[in-house]
């Protein structure tokens, strides 16, 4: 975009001249990203090709409001509960980018938005240049694979995992067991310039120091008794691509050790071997663990958790995010069902919606498929999902708000209890909950652990 800041004609007083104006479309009808140019009262001048091709299935749109035609809306975005960049980038002067739900041919999809002020050669700015970019890795309506949503906490992970993707640095994915990490962390290497590489998974749990080393490193042939042949490890196999180390946190001290030589070095040894291999790959981590107060418990390491959280993302969890349940549901009906074309009936989503999920995603997709295999017709009425979901608690409001028992229970489950509601009302933050309880966060973190130490 940087080519657009360029001044273009001359101001006459009377605003731009014409050869202003044609000088700028004529530019931005050769690039193949979507434009529009808009003046200061939101209204679009113009629109490249493009534009025209992908959100205005070809129809004229100068003349019209940029958020009559983008959102259907009757008032600017930011007098509508949205962000504006065109404001936000008059106000401060440079270019400004947001994530939107924009409507288009082909229905409402996640766009990524950037506005760039255009000045005349006074320095003022005459206009705006807005380009769109749709974000193929999400989708608003239901999809048979990537990541589904349009509420607020979905939209703003999302809007991080764009900001992210086009840099090196190292993502750290933090939130509760069966939230997506991993779907995420696809999202992030397809969004990222090394969307041609490989991307690599590693689970980190129960790796033992054996294991740890010849998977990831590989080893040479003879290194060891049936090492009939060398074997590339899954290092060498992310090279130009993604390294996805999922459950970090469960990785002992001494495999965290190795681990940061990898990542401060840059080389690896394959196990019997002599050289040392360099590394070229792009690392995301994931963890459902709170690894700020497992540091603090010296449980892993202070300079491998700096290492490997350089851009820290949020994945909500289900309850964070529950208007997104019925789309969700949707979709993962899609990806399960043996049959095809299957449908919800009304009183089975609105069910499913009304639910709480402790497992997250993982849990609703169980539920769902269960319920498949359960369904004879072509609906998955309410009677389907009831049948082995006996476990599923009702969302309650405010169900939060006060610690209930409903019954005597002893000491230590009455701490669990307690310290897991407590959590629920924090989040994961773990500092501001050992200060609340008077503990230290490395005795938090062995209760929550299932020690007894005080």
């Amino acid at each position: 975009m940087s080519i657009l800041t360029t001044n273009f004609g001359k101001n006459d007083g009377d605003g731009m001249t014409a050869h202003f104006l044609s000088e700028l479309l004529s530019l931005l009808d050769g690039l193949p990203e979507p434009r529009i140019v808009m003046n200061a009262d939101y209204r679009i001048v113009a629109a490249n090709a493009a534009y025209l091709r992908e959100f205005a299935a070809g129809q004229p749109i100068a003349g019209r409001m940029c958020y009559e035609v983008s959102h259907h809306f009757d008032v600017p975005c930011d007098q509508a509960g949205e962000s504006c960049p065109l404001k936000q980038s008059l106000e401060v002067g440079t270019p400004q980018r947001v994530l939107h739900l924009h409507h288009t041919p082909r229905g409402e999809e996640h766009v990524d938005v950037e506005t760039t002020p255009i000045r005349d050669d006074q320095g003022q700015i005459v206009y705006f240049v807005e380009t769109m970019r749709v974000v193929r890795q999400a989708s608003s309506r239901p999809a048979t694979q990537g990541l589904v949503g349009r509420s607020p906490a979905f939209v703003g992970m999302l809007e991080k995992v764009l900001r992210v993707a086009d840099s090196s640095a190292a993502v750290l994915l933090l939130g509760e067991t069966g939230t997506g990490k991993e779907l995420v962390a696809h999202a992030i290497h397809e969004a990222s310039a090394r969307e041609a590489g490989p991307f690599v998974a590693v689970d980190c749990a129960g790796m033992t120091e054996t294991l740890f080393e010849s998977e990831l490193f590989g080893y040479e042939k003879g290194a060891f008794t049936g090492a009939i042949q060398r074997k590339q490890g899954l290092v060498e196999a992310a090279s130009g691509g993604t390294l996805f180390l999922d459950e970090i946190g469960e990785l002992p001290l001494t495999l965290q050790v190795k681990l940061l030589r990898l990542l401060e070095t840059g080389t690896y040894r394959r196990v019997g071997g002599l050289d040392w291999l360099p590394v070229d790959f792009r690392l995301i981590c994931a963890t459902h663990r709170d690894l700020r107060a497992m540091v603090q418990a010296e449980t892993f390491r202070r300079d491998l958790y700096f290492r490997i959280n350089t851009f820290p993302i949020h994945t909500p969890a289900l309850h964070e995010r529950a208007e997104d349940i019925p789309l969700l549901a949707i979709s993962l009906l899609e990806r399960v069902d043996r049959k095809s074309r299957r449908q919800f009936s009304s009183a089975a989503l609105n069910w499913l919606s009304s639910r709480r999920y402790s497992g997250n995603i993982r849990e609703l997709r169980n539920l769902i498929e269960r319920a498949t295999l359960l369904a004879d017709g072509d609906t998955v009425n309410l009677q389907n999902l009831t049948e082995m979901a006996d476990d599923l608690l009702p969302i309650q409001v405010g169900d939060n708000d006060h610690f209930q028992l409903a019954e005597v229970v002893d000491l230590a489950t009455l701490e669990k209890r307690y310290l897991d509601w407590a959590r629920n009302r924090l989040g994961s933050d773990l500092t501001q909950l050992a200060n609340q309880l008077g503990v230290s966060q490395r005795t938090l973190y062995r209760k929550l652990q299932g020690g007894r130490e005080l």
